[in-house]
């Protein structure tokens, strides 16, 4: 695979989700911007998936 040359790659858009509605990161004002690529994201932990499906058929069991 080679690499691309800046100007033959496609930009990439970020959206997320704000106050109910879906707004690009792009229309953010700078100190929006720093909040948002400061902030955690979750990601579901497949271990604590399986415990809760577990934990959930043998409830309705």
């Amino acid at each position: 695979m080679t690499a691309q040359k800046n100007e033959e790659r496609t930009r990439c858009e970020i959206w997320t989700r704000v106050m109910g509605y879906h707004r690009p990161v792009s229309h953010f004002n700078p100190g929006k911007k720093s909040e948002h690529y400061s902030r955690k994201h979750f990601q579901e932990c497949k271990a604590a998936n399986q415990q809760f499906c577990q934990a959930f058929a043998s409830a309705t069991a």
